[in-house]
């Protein structure tokens, strides 16, 4: 029992030595180390000498991008190297410590910054400690959430590629006194974004010479490349814009009777304007250039407008008064002659309309007949005969219009009962049809009137369909080059952005 307790006892002693050697030893090394230092001086062996700065970041995250105030803001560690000569010693004078750790505001550091910060408090870093190894070798790492100044271009917005740099650079020291050696930007650990993919980081080391100093200043700059991800405009914007801009499109198929075509542009030009302020609220307030979907919107809405103003000029046709005036001879041919035949349209009983003609003209050529053969057979009364049959009044008129104002003759008479022949009394032969004779030339004035009225309104309906044709005829018209240049704009517009097909293989095909 004895025995089992001095082992013990041996143990924790070892153990206890070993540790207390430890805080020794540090405390030992922090106060020979931080004797004779002093932290504004730059820690060279010859002052002359150029101290190395080895600067690099790792990219973990784009927060944000803020094209409205074009700021980008970032999740970023920056890793910084350097020798520093006064913060070396021999491990064998220091068991067991093989190194240290530092705060920044205890030892000498290079005074690196964001150059096109927009943070308020421009260095956005978060102060951490310093390791510093036995050889002198110091090492950095603060992390920070970094706003940069970038230079959004919206030209193919939402189909565009920004680049946006980062300048990092000493603010006090020249290129005399200190340099900068670049390390690679490291993006293994980044977290992906929602609205952009990034596509590289590269960086490259420059030096600018200004007009206060003599030496040149040295900086790094990476550029964050990235590229927009375009399912949720396309979604949401896009598709919306090409479904309305096509409603457009039936306003020339819907008819001119309905009384709606009117309203349908209004309401498409009203959703367009809609989807525009939209857009206008996500864009920047500049004149640099004008974003690809504004453009397309833009180009929309005048197709929009143009449509409407066709849909007056339709209306103004359909419902076009009779007594304005009859069509004129240049629009008759170009519409209803080579714009009709070039789409294939027909006027509404265009085949009937001819078919009567033709009976018309060949019963006009009966009836002048019939008229010679009774005037010839009539030669001793000097006057014409009217006509009049049961079963129709088609013969009063045609045998008024041949009969010749200065003829003498007043009218003919009519006799006879139903199912007897029809019996032609000529005027003048007796005193009892006399007294007939200003009754009969009432009844042909009346007849002569309504036969007017007919005349009148067969001409006004044919005008007014010339008029509807003509209507029916730009509706068509319209219909095919707007379809066209609605298409034609939306490939053209859209396809004209750089990296078109691949945004929409990527986001919509993947």
């Amino acid at each position: 029992m004895d025995l089992l307790h001095f082992l013990l006892f041996v143990a924790v002693s070892g153990c206890t030595v070993k540790v207390s050697l430890q805080g020794p030893n540090q405390r030992r090394l922090f106060s020979d180390l931080m004797a004779n230092y002093n932290r504004l001086e730059r820690p060279v062996f010859n002052d002359s000498q150029k101290l190395t700065i080895h600067f690099g970041l790792s990219l973990r995250q784009i927060m944000d991008v803020d094209e409205k105030n074009q700021v980008l803001t970032t999740n970023i560690w920056l890793r910084l190297n350097w020798n520093d000569h006064y913060l070396q010693w021999n491990e064998s004078d220091y068991p067991g410590v093989t190194n240290v750790r530092f705060p920044d505001h205890l030892i000498w550091k290079p005074d690196i910054l964001l150059y096109n910060s927009a943070d308020e408090r421009f260095d956005a870093t978060v102060h951490t400690n310093i390791v510093v190894s036995s050889s002198g070798t110091c090492s950095y790492i603060p992390p920070g959430i970094f706003k940069s100044t970038c230079y959004i271009d919206v030209r193919w917005f939402p189909f565009d590629v920004q680049r946006c740099d980062l300048k990092f650079g000493s603010w006090t020291y020249g290129g005399w006194s200190l340099d900068l050696k670049m390390i690679e930007a490291d993006i293994s650990d980044y977290i992906s974004n929602g609205e952009w993919d990034l596509v590289e980081v590269p960086g490259q080391k420059n030096e600018r010479l200004y007009e206060c100093c003599e030496e040149p200043y040295p900086d790094i700059t990476f550029t964050v490349v990235m590229r927009r991800r375009t399912l949720y405009y396309g979604l949401n914007l896009l598709i919306p814009c090409v479904l309305i801009s096509t409603l457009a499109l039936l306003v020339f198929l819907l008819p001119a009777d309905s009384g709606e075509k009117i309203s349908l542009g209004i309401t498409v030009l009203l959703s367009l304007t809609v989807f525009m302020l939209l857009v206008a609220d996500i864009m920047p307030a500049t004149s640099d250039s004008v974003p690809l979907i504004a453009e397309y919107f833009a180009t929309t809405m005048v197709i929009v407008g143009l449509s409407v103003i066709a849909t007056v000029l339709v209306l103004q046709y359909h419902h076009h008064d009779p007594d304005g005036g009859k069509m004129p001879k240049w629009t008759r041919v170009i519409l209803l002659n080579w714009c009709a035949w070039f789409l294939r349209m027909k006027r509404p009983g265009e085949e009937r309309v001819r078919s009567a003609c033709h009976n018309k003209a060949t019963r006009s050529s009966l009836t002048s007949m019939e008229l010679n053969a009774s005037a010839s057979a009539s030669q001793s009364t000097k006057c014409n005969m009217l006509y009049v049959g049961v079963r129709g009044l088609e013969n009063i008129q045609y045998s008024t219009a041949a009969t010749s104002p200065d003829s003498g003759v007043l009218c003919g008479q009519v006799a006879g009962r139903a199912g007897e022949e029809e019996v032609l009394l000529p005027v003048g032969q007796s005193s009892s049809v006399g007294s007939v004779e200003p009754e009969l030339a009432k009844i042909l004035d009346e007849v002569r009137y309504i036969a007017k009225r007919f005349r009148d309104q067969d001409e006004d309906e044919l005008v007014c369909n010339e008029w509807k044709f003509a209507a029916s005829v730009i509706d068509r018209l319209c219909l095919v080059a707007f379809s066209l240049l609605t298409i034609l704009c939306t490939i053209g517009i859209l396809m004209s952005a750089p990296n078109f097909v691949e945004a929409i293989s990527k986001d919509f095909f993947t």
